[in-house]
């Protein structure tokens, strides 16, 4: 990330103070000769941003195809829930502690740059990744006991960590490339893709650990990723001239992220809203691999979940076609509270159709939590400071799964698993729950979608939801009367 330096820091200043605002309004940072739409097309732009949108599902197959298949491998070689819950709560946990860097970066250098920087970098992670399984006994790696697995795991995991960067800076392209009133849709069409991605990661994953074994995996996983870096070589942004006079400093620029969220009134808040579904996305981290490698084989938990996640693409489309309404935080806020109510019942029996359809119409709704969120922020947070903005929000998300999913496995593993399959445990719990081997982790979701449901609903009552819907109501008045004589001359 070295081919474009970034702004002096006095022409960061200027830009900030460049253009007064009002008491209470976010700083403008005005560089209009950084980004040059009028080079191309709106149809050309839109290419580019397919471009860019394929490669990202292509790097985010890559990732969570071997991130998937190291958690299948590991708990079907240990039945151990705290191991699965640990790599999935560090891997939130990652994020969280880099997202301020990831951000930092995205506002000092060119996105494209930010791009292939992490496509290489996870490509060599990937690498030692393969060299290690491959120079480790088998009998040494499954020991949890020592720390040659756990090794393994974090250069697998630092790898799909540093990969997210590239979301951040896709989150900046949608702001570049595509026109603000499209902006929902395109954001809607982010959902898709990874959606698809996801579908494609679940059977490939599964597939590989049932018939190839892990080795076989990290070989696929490395050819994926190369194809990814070697393909975004080939694609150009000419938009973005140069990098937009920033106030972005060093690496972890903390405290210009904390000042971005607070210029802008109420985006703290909607940052708030959208971590709702975070906290039982921690529960699901920990155990829902469990509970479905419990119901199916590891090839058909693979193929199961594929189906469930098409509800990523119908999600998607739907805010491709329809957008989020006049009022994106009320339709996250509804989502949220669907969300809980489908996590508090999608086990309530041991049902594979069930436990598949309440997985299709959970991921439905993750689009709109999304969507709702990028679309606030590319509309009222300059382009200098959307990357810190992005990170910063991925970070406060990002850990509250850590969470749950570190205090919810070893809580599962110890006490309520081993008490709902007891005899008296089963017995008090089949009126409610039904019979079956995996009825503890039926209760934990159901406690877990209650307290999501009761969460969503009380932020509708809260000062702060009705503040943040007029603060967003009037930006995008502002935004429209802004856009508005552009497109009467062009017709």
């Amino acid at each position: 990330m070295t081919e474009q330096k970034p702004a002096p820091r006095a022409a960061a200043d200027a830009a900030v103070t460049s253009t007064p605002v009002d008491d209470g309004e976010a700083p403008r940072l005005d560089d209009p000769d950084a980004v040059d739409t009028s080079l191309r097309s709106a149809a050309q732009r839109s290419r580019t941003f397919a471009g860019i949108l394929v490669n990202t599902a292509l790097a985010n197959i890559t990732t969570s195809y071997l991130w998937f298949a190291l958690t299948f491998w590991v708990y079907l070689e240990t039945r151990n829930v705290i191991a699965t819950g640990v790599i999935g709560g560090a891997y939130m946990l990652l994020i969280a502690l880099s997202s301020i860097s990831f951000g930092t970066f995205v506002d000092r250098y060119r996105k494209l740059s930010v791009m292939r920087f992490a496509a290489g970098f996870t490509l060599v992670m990937f690498v030692l990744a393969g060299v290690m399984f491959l120079l480790t006994p088998a009998a040494s790696m499954l020991d949890l006991t020592q720390p040659w697995f756990w090794i393994f795991a974090v250069i697998i995991l630092v790898g799909a960590v540093v990969e997210n960067m590239r979301n951040v800076a896709l989150s900046t392209v949608v702001t570049i490339l595509i026109e603000p009133d499209r902006r929902a849709n395109a954001n809607g069409l982010v959902g898709m893709v990874q959606g698809l991605a996801f579908i494609v990661t679940s059977v490939l994953s599964g597939l590989s650990v049932g018939l190839l074994g892990m080795g076989w995996t990290i070989v696929v996983s490395l050819v994926l990723t190369a194809l990814a870096f070697a393909h975004l070589l080939t694609l150009r942004m000419p938009e973005e001239v140069r990098v937009a006079a920033t106030d972005a400093h060093g690496a972890f620029d903390l405290r210009g992220s904390i000042a971005a969220v607070l210029a802008i009134a109420g985006l703290f808040a909607l940052i708030l809203f959208s971590t709702f579904n975070n906290f039982i996305g921690g529960v699901y981290m920990a155990l829902m691999d469990p509970y479905g490698l419990e119901m199916f084989p590891v090839e058909m938990w693979g193929a199961a979940f594929a189906l469930g996640s098409t509800g990523f693409i119908v999600g998607g489309a739907l805010i491709s076609k329809f957008g989020l309404g006049a009022n994106p935080l009320r339709t996250m806020l509804i989502a949220v509270a669907v969300m809980g109510l489908l996590g508090a019942v999608f086990t309530l029996r041991e049902w594979a159709w069930l436990y598949v359809a309440g997985i299709w119409l959970y991921l439905v709704l993750i689009p709109f939590v999304e969507a709702a969120e990028q679309t606030v922020i590319q509309q009222v947070v300059p382009l200098p400071r959307q990357g810190r903005v992005f990170g910063f929000a991925m970070a406060f998300e990002s850990a509250a799964a850590p969470v749950t999913a570190f205090l919810i496995a070893p809580i599962a593993q110890f006490w309520i698993i081993p008490y709902a399959r007891s005899a008296e445990g089963a017995a008090q719990l089949a009126p409610l729950l039904g019979d079956g081997v995996s009825r503890g982790i039926a209760l934990i979701f159901l406690v877990a979608g209650i307290i999501m449901i009761a969460a969503a609903l009380l932020a509708f009552l809260t000062p702060v939801y009705r503040r943040v819907s007029a603060s967003y109501a009037q930006a995008a008045a502002e935004g429209q009367e802004t856009a508005t004589p552009p497109a009467s001359s062009s017709g």
